[in-house]
Formats: C-alpha cells, sequence, structure tokens
C-alpha cells in the first residue's frame, strides 16, 4: 500500500469524524486553507535529510489536498540552524524539523530524544518512543517550550567519523578537536578532546581547514554528499555515539491546536511514514556510498579498538549518572529509557542480533 494511499485515506476519515462532532469541528473549518512555514537544521535539498523535510511538507500539502501549506526554509535561509527551536517555539514558524540534542541548552534532558552513546538502534527507538512510554515523556518535556514533537526520521546506526590519524588507544583522542554534538561530545571532553558543536554546512571547511581534526556527522550517503572522505583519511566505526537518532519535527503548540481533527491527523501520519522512511533510505544509499569508498580506495575503514570502545562506554556511564544526579526530570527519562533498553535487549540479543551473527558463519 503507498504511503499516499495510507495519507489520503487518514484524510478522509478525519474529515468525517470532524463533520459528526460539531462542537469540536466548526462547520467552516474543513474547507480552511492554512500556510505554514517549516524551518530546519540541515542544508537545502541536503540528501536524505533536507530532501526528507521536503517530502514531508509535501506529504502533509496532498493529504490536506492543498489545505495546509508548508513553505520549507533550509537553515540559513530565514534563521541559523541552531535557532529552529526558539523560532518554532516564540511561533515565528509554525513546524521545525531537526534534532533534539541540538538544544541541550535548553533542557540536557532532551538528548535522550536523539540517541545516548551506545544506546538503542533505530528499531528499538521506535519501540521505546511509540511503545514504551517515550513519547509521552517526549511531549511532557516539550509543553514547556510550548512545543510538540514527533519522531520523523533515523539515519540507523551512524559512523564513527572522519580523522586525519590513527585512534589506537583513548589517548589518541586527547587535544582532539572534533565536531561532535550531544552526548558524545561531552564523552569526547572526558576523554581529553574538546568537541565542537558545528552545523552541517560548515563542518567540510573547518576539517580542511584544521579548524577541528576530526568529525562525526552521519554516515557514507551524507558524508560523501558533503565530500568528507577529500578531507581526512581514517574512517572509524562504528557511530558508538549515535546507535539509532532520532530526528525530530516540532510543532508550535497554539498552531497544531488551531487545525481542525482531520489536519492535525495528516500532521502525525506524515511525520510517521517520514520516519520509516527516511530510515529505508539511509540503510539503502549508505550501502550503495560505502561501496563508491572502496572502490574509489581513497579512505582507510576502520574499526575502533576494543580497549576504546570499552572506555568510551564507561565515560558514557558517568556523564549519564551525573545529569541524572542533578536533574529530576532526566533521571525520570532516564528510568524509562534504561529499563525499556534492558528488556529490548534481550529480544534483540536472540533476534536481530543472532540472526545477523548468523550471517557472519
Amino acid at each position: 500500500m503507498k504511503r499516499r494511499e495510507i495519507l489520503a485515506g487518514a484524510s478522509a476519515l478525519a474529515l468525517a469524524g470532524c463533520a459528526g462532532e460539531q462542537q469540536e469541528c466548526a462547520a467552516g473549518d474543513a474547507g480552511r486553507s492554512y500556510t505554514w512555514k517549516m524551518v530546519t537544521t540541515w542544508p537545502p535539498n541536503f540528501p536524505g535529510l533536507g530532501t526528507g523535510v521536503s517530502r514531508l511538507a509535501k506529504f502533509i500539502e496532498d493529504a490536506s489536498n492543498g489545505r495546509l501549506r508548508i513553505k520549507v526554509y533550509a537553515a540559513g535561509e530565514l534563521v541559523p540552524a541552531f535557532e529552529v527551536f526558539n523560532t518554532v517555539s516564540r511561533g515565528t514558524a509554525e513546524i521545525g524539523h531537526g534534532a533534539a540534542y541540538y538544544w541541550k541548552g535548553k533542557s540536557e534532558a532532551a538528548q535522550f530524544f536523539t540517541a545516548m552513546p551506545f544506546g538503542m538502534n533505530a528499531l528499538e527507538m521506535n519501540g521505546w518512543l511509540y511503545y514504551g512510554g517515550g513519547l509521552e515523556l517526549y511531549r511532557e518535556l516539550y509543553a514547556g517550550f510550548n512545543l510538540v514533537p514527533f519522531p520523523a526520521g533515523n539515519t540507523g546506526v551512524q559512523m564513527g567519523g572522519w580523522f586525519n590519524k590513527e585512534i589506537n588507544s583513548l589517548a589518541d583522542l586527547d587535544g582532539l578537536k572534533m565536531r561532535i554534538p550531544g552526548w558524545g561530545g561531552e564523552v569526547l571532553k572526558r576523554a581529553g578532546g574538546t568537541p565542537v558543536n558545528l552545523p552541517g554546512a560548515e563542518i567540510f571547511t573547518a576539517l580542511q581547514t584544521g579548524s577541528i581534526d576530526a568529525t562525526e556527522w552521519v554516515g557514507p550517503y551524507n558524508d560523501v554528499a558533503f565530500g568528507l572522505h577529500k578531507a581526512a583519511r581514517y574512517y572509524y566505526y562504528p557511530g558508538w555515539h549515535e546507535p539509532g537518532p532520532v530526528l525530530e519535527c516540532i510543532v508550535n503548540q497554539q498552531a497544531l491546536e488551531a487545525l481542525p481533527n482531520d489536519l492535525q491527523t495528516i500532521v502525525e501520519l506524515a511525520c510517521s511514514a517520514i520516519n520509516d522512511q527516511m530510515t529505508a533510505e539511509f540503510t539503502a544509499r549508505n550501502a550503495q556510498s560505502l561501496e563508491q569508498l572502496k572502490a574509489e580506495g581513497e579512505v582507510e575503514l576502520r574499526p575502533f579498538p576494543n580497549d576504546v570502545m570499552k572506555q568510551l562506554r564507561g565515560l558514557t556511564d558517568e556523564v549519564i549518572a551525573d545529569l541524572v544526579a542533578r536533574d529530576p526530570v532526566a533521571a525520570r527519562i532516564n528510568e524509562s529509557f534504561a529499563s525499556f533498553r534492558k528488556t529490548v535487549g534481550a529480544w534483540t540479543k536472540i533476534s536481530e542480533q543472532a540472526m545477523l551473527d548468523s550471517r557472519s558463519l
């Protein structure tokens, strides 16, 4: 069944429900049109991320038969990348797309809703959000900022990053200046490095000119699009810092509530659709781009040494423990996150992981 057919069906059903609930849906609402501005943290038409946002906007417009139109503004076109949260919170734009760890200055607990280092993969994160209580906690946290969040994309397990020197021990991270956001940056800091938070469009120049020594971004699909393979030699895996990073659509609460019920449902279903599609796109395109990098033969693909991974895991535990000790909201979210990770991990071990291990026999 095609996504558009699902969304169109949802639109028709929601309209029928609206017609039967006159107290909640005025007769004129069904024909009223709305125009929203969407601001994003991504470069214009950037593969996977930027193009995914454009598809999201088109899903909403098509499913609503043009009653809800969304004008997309890439990073820097209306506001800088890291101003998306504030812009939508204030209502200057009605909707935005980015990643929750970019807003850790607003709430450190928000980082749970993108990715915890050594946390959950995309399937597990979706399980927690939709069926493990995560989405309720997510919306409770964002309500204080006049926002309603929706999961709206996931890149899957990311790469560990691009380096201009080999990483053989934790000591090799000491003094390293690396573009890495969220908790990954805090872990790097405890290892003696210097985390730098840069929007995507600035990464290549920073790496090429030496203002940073290393960077992570996403994976082969997006990294090749930025040309990062031309600025660094060593490409490390896995992305311990982002095992299943959720991308988010944030909507101004008043703007959402002003919509009739059918359009609110369309926004929710369109976000769900792009959440699935983006993960599928990154799975396919990362594989193809990795083959391209291998064929060109100029990049050295390296796994992080086991000792380095173990030490990074230990530092991650310290970072999370420090946060939950001083932030009751983070402690509550972590309790839910950790409990679900333990439960789902037992299933993942004998399902996804066991099947993947068997393919290597």
